[in-house]
């Protein structure tokens, strides 16, 4: 099949080198020329692992490429994805802006009949938006060309996007008729069995996309909030995580304690449910509590590093494992690093971070004005002379490192672990103050830095 898609960012790349990998034939657009000539020559903008490599053999064998031109990227196309940003507003609204231009761009320049698919997160009545600028266009043009707008979200994770992609759990489809429905069934063929295709009107298609989302994020907050509770009264929340996931109605999946959850999705995704829902009259008194033990969670560790060290950290220097805001990619959007990183500078602390794949991003946007943090290539050296380390992001790299060594690096054998990965015992049989977020400690007062 001949497929456009406009945008590429993380969504229209990932899935245009992939729908390209299950023999169709894809041009992606983007108004980006930059972006754009650093793909024709090879070159990828973001780390996602497999990504190069999907991109450089389908663009060889002539089954993806890559143009400025909309009216290019439609010429014979059977389907047209619109894969940008829906980024976040001032009242945590979706910001629509990007994809109803786009729908405008495709009025103007489609040539045949076309099937258009929602592949951004867009709230409930998106594709009636899409539909009408879509119309205005065909209007303005004297054109009766048929289309149909559908809605078929994207469910996939950073750090394993491409297989996701390529060996999806369920593809959602939200469609009025039977022929568009028949349609995204051929495109998915050659991706998933029938079995894994779920069809519904678009509406729902579009709530589900937040719903899941949304489910996710609620589960990393109760998790957090266990750990909290489990913290106060002597419990010890990887015990409790082990209890509670082998339920099968549970399971382990997101019920991890850490320093909060980021990334482009969950919190912008949480935000514009809460808003869909007040819109429509209701408070969503739960997804609103969600936002909110998260807010609350990354600044655990810097009130943990303050109950040992005091409000004021002039003159210390603290190691920072991972900036991204999950392994496996270089995505800092919302990432606990940056609220943690912003907390310890701004009470006169140093930082030394090291991060596999982020750091580029945090010189260049997240952490760009912040004087106090100086980065490193190789974890060793950022935790040379720091008073303790802080483990925020669990690269496969910082999961078993030599603690031997790192003991002679530090000051001070202190370790601050914002995702347990690490064994309490072990730790503490090596000579380290270990913590861990969701169990206790004795010592809960100020030490002498002497």
């Amino acid at each position: 099949m001949n497929i456009a898609i406009i945008g590429t960012g993380y969504v229209g790349l990932v899935s245009g080198a992939c729908f390209a990998d299950a023999g169709h034939s894809v041009i992606c657009v983007d108004t980006d020329s930059k972006k754009i000539e650093k793909l024709q020559a090879g070159k990828i903008p973001i780390y996602e692992p497999g990504l190069a490599e999907i991109v450089r053999h389908n663009c060889e064998d002539a089954r993806l490429s890559f143009t400025t031109r909309i009216s290019e990227a439609l010429h014979n196309a059977q389907i047209c994805f619109i894969a940008v940003g829906t980024p976040m507003g001032d009242d945590g609204s979706a910001d629509l802006h990007y994809v109803l231009n786009v729908a405008h761009d495709i009025g103007a320049n489609m040539s045949s009949e076309l099937i258009i698919a929602d592949k951004s997160t867009v709230p409930v009545g998106t594709a009636k938006k899409v539909a009408d600028a879509v119309s205005e266009e065909l209007k303005r043009r004297g054109s009766t060309l048929d289309f149909e707008v559908v809605s078929n979200p994207e469910f996939l994770k950073e750090g394993s996007a491409v297989s996701d992609c390529l060996n999806p759990d369920r593809v959602v489809l939200g469609v009025s008729s039977q022929k568009a429905e028949a349609v995204m069934r051929e495109l998915y063929a050659p991706l998933c069995s029938g079995e894994k295709i779920v069809v519904m009107d678009v509406a729902s298609a579009e709530m589900t996309k937040y719903a899941a989302n949304c489910m996710l994020a609620t589960k990393i907050s109760f998790i957090n909030e266990i750990s909290r509770i489990c913290e106060l009264t002597g419990a010890d929340v990887n015990s409790v995580r082990r209890g509670i996931g082998s339920d099968s109605r549970i399971g382990y999946h997101f019920i991890n304690p850490g320093c909060g959850y980021g990334g482009s999705c969950f919190p912008k995704d949480v935000r514009a449910l809460i808003k869909t829902g007040t819109d429509a009259g209701y408070t969503p008194r739960l997804l609103t509590a969600v936002e909110s033990v998260n807010e609350e969670q990354k600044l655990y560790i810097p009130h943990r590093i303050a109950e040992r060290y005091g409000n004021d950290l002039r003159g210390l220097s603290f190691a920072v494992w991972g900036l991204s805001f999950k392994p496996n990619t270089d995505d800092m959007r919302c990432a606990a690093s940056v609220v943690i990183i912003s907390e310890l500078t701004e009470r006169g602390a140093r930082v030394h971070a090291y991060d596999p794949k982020a750091s580029s991003e945090a010189r260049a946007f997240y952490l760009r004005n912040n004087c106090s943090v100086d980065y490193f290539d190789d974890k060793y050296k950022a935790a040379d002379g720091c008073d303790a380390l802080i483990l925020v992001t669990e690269w496969e790299e910082f999961l078993s490192p030599d603690f031997d060594k790192l003991k002679t690096l530090l000051k001070a054998p202190v370790i601050y672990d914002g995702r347990n990965v690490y064994s309490s015992k072990g730790l503490e049989k090596l000579g380290f103050d270990y913590y861990q977020i969701g169990v206790a400690r004795e010592e809960n007062s100020v030490l002498s830095r002497t």
